[in-house]
């Protein structure tokens, strides 16, 4: 039997651009991205500290070192720029490969969004 586990985790960063007329997803820095194991086009669910909100889409690659947190399309309207957000993302293991697996968790600093 699978189960689906935590695989990824980027805890709080700041969104910097919410752009409602962009085709969708979410832009991250690409350094986030590297650090927490997440690639482009992989499926997240982001968590809105301030608003409660919760959503699905998918990872667009943004400039490395930049800081970029960009909701983009229909997921604009879940989160205003300023607002904090946790990125996840989940994988589909094995039950006794999941009890011994340790997901990539990372901790930016909420102020640059850069990894400390």
């Amino acid at each position: 039997m699978n189960i689906e586990v935590v695989k990824s985790k980027i805890h709080k960063v700041t969104v910097t651009e919410a752009n409602l007329h962009y085709v969708g997803s979410i832009t991250i820095d690409q350094d986030l991205m590297d650090a927490s194991n997440i690639i482009e086009n992989e499926k997240v669910q982001i968590v809105n500290l301030n608003n409660g909100e919760r959503l699905e889409t998918y990872v667009i690659k943004g400039k490395r070192g930049a800081g970029e947190i960009c909701l983009n399309g229909p997921a604009a309207r879940k989160a205003t720029v300023g607002d904090v957000i946790i990125i996840i993302s989940y994988g589909s293991l094995d039950f006794e490969e999941a009890k011994s697996f340790k997901p990539c968790l990372i901790f930016p600093d909420t102020a640059t969004n850069k990894l400390i």
